[in-house]
């Protein structure tokens, strides 16, 4: 499955891809695959994901934002002028938001093919156990939401690896801070743990309950924007010397983000 989809991203680079769909077409639709969604740019992308968000899921759980930290990332994206259609990144994030876009019409029930990502499921079942109020603990609602992201992810990294796409240092470097998000969503009592070690500063120990339930709020664009900001500015060179743990690249990133964190809850 991964090697005809490799075929489908090859076929769809920038020099071949000449009949994509607009965001609004796709947001309609929920059928445009990976290799389509792979042809927007960062702000494209960021308009498909808010109409997925304002014209789709209302018919699934009124009110809902779940997506607002991807629309974080992707704000980053445009700003700072990231993507590039057919490159690493933009494989792996588009397969991101195939996932979205498939778990969507799945969770609708307007089909039921997950167009080979595995996100596509979770994500449905993290929407309908949403909708049926299954997920009011936030502690199990982070680690489905992360289950679903970190599937449509590994996908988009295998896609890439099997039409020879390599990320940059820098790339994976920025990748590796969004696996430590995901993974601090399934850990956050690990997270506390640390939070509270003798490395990070009394100040931050005092406030790691609200600092990490600003940090892991999916609903809010502003932590994700300023920590793949910050992510993305470190990155090159090697902004945690090597470290090889998710514990160690938090306490990396710690200081910056709690400035972040004070600067937007006004503390």
């Amino acid at each position: 499955m991964v090697l005809v989809l490799a075929a489908t991203v090859m076929a769809a680079t920038p020099t071949g891809a000449t009949t994509l769909r607009t965001p609004e077409a796709c947001a309609a639709s929920l059928d445009c695959p990976a290799s389509e969604l792979g042809g927007f740019s960062a702000s494209q992308r960021l308009a498909f994901v808010r109409l997925v968000e304002s014209t789709q899921l209302p018919h699934i759980v009124p009110g809902a934002a779940p997506w607002r930290n991807i629309e974080g990332v992707l704000e980053m994206f445009r700003d700072r002028d990231v993507l590039v259609p057919g490159d690493w990144t933009s494989i792996v994030d588009s397969s991101i938001l195939e996932g979205v876009e498939r778990g969507t019409a799945l969770a609708l029930k307007l089909s039921q093919d997950t167009f080979g990502n595995p996100g596509s499921a979770l994500w449905a079942s993290y929407l309908e156990q949403l909708r049926d109020g299954q997920l009011t603990q936030r502690g199990v609602h982070d680690a489905a939401w992360s289950r679903a992201e970190q599937a449509s992810t590994d996908h988009g990294v295998a896609v890439a690896a099997a039409v020879g796409m390599k990320p940059s240092g820098r790339q994976w470097r920025f990748y590796e801070f969004t696996e430590l998000y995901r993974w601090t969503l399934r850990n956050e009592p690990t997270v506390l743990l640390a939070l509270a070690g003798p490395l990070v500063s009394p100040r931050i120990r005092e406030l790691r309950v609200p600092f990490l339930t600003w940090f892991t709020d999916v609903s809010n664009d502003v932590p994700a924007y300023h920590g793949s900001a910050l992510a993305w500015s470190l990155s090159e060179p090697d902004p945690v010397q090597g470290a090889n743990d998710a514990v160690a690249l938090l306490l990396a990133y710690l200081p910056n983000l709690f400035d972040d964190f004070q600067r937007d809850v006004g503390g």
